[in-house]
């Protein structure tokens, strides 16, 4: 038997500091909403030569720190990666996104999303100070919890 030989990209999602959040409905990144849009940019600039359905997949997405874990097979992550970074949209809020790590196990991958998540979470509290309620503390050890269970 032959394992899967894969890649685990640890990306941050940016958003639009321009867009008026006050008018629109708040901006909710998901799972389901980063793989549609990196499915999309893959369609569009690599047709279907370019990676298949299941050779990537978003394994963990925090909207509290806008982090983000996309396993992509060893032989596609270029591809998965460039499109990642073709990516200019996330439904109708402009993103960019920013590599952390790249690394060829889930362990590494983890203890680098634990390492980000942590840091982007204390930066977190120190802005927003006394608006952070105890439901969203839980939420954030909730996506911490989430991290540490993350197999293949």
């Amino acid at each position: 038997m032959v394992a899967f030989k894969n890649r685990y990209l640890v990306m941050e999602v940016y958003l639009d500091p321009n867009k008026d959040t006050a008018s629109d409905e708040p901006i909710v990144i998901t799972q389901f909403n980063l793989k549609k849009a990196i499915r999309d940019v893959i369609l569009t600039n690599f047709g279907e030569c370019g990676p298949s359905e299941n050779s990537f997949q978003v394994k963990y997405v925090n909207p509290i720190t806008k982090l983000c874990i996309i396993r992509a097979s060893r032989e596609e992550y270029q591809k998965v990666w460039a499109s990642i970074t073709m990516v200019r949209s996330v439904g109708s809020c402009p993103v960019v996104f920013n590599l952390l790590d790249l690394s060829g196990n889930i362990r590494a991958c983890r203890a680098a999303a634990l390492k980000c998540d942590e840091f982007k979470f204390q930066q977190y509290q120190s802005m927003a100070g006394a608006r952070v309620t105890p439901e969203i503390q839980q939420q954030m050890q909730n996506y911490l919890d989430k991290i540490k269970v993350l197999e293949h």
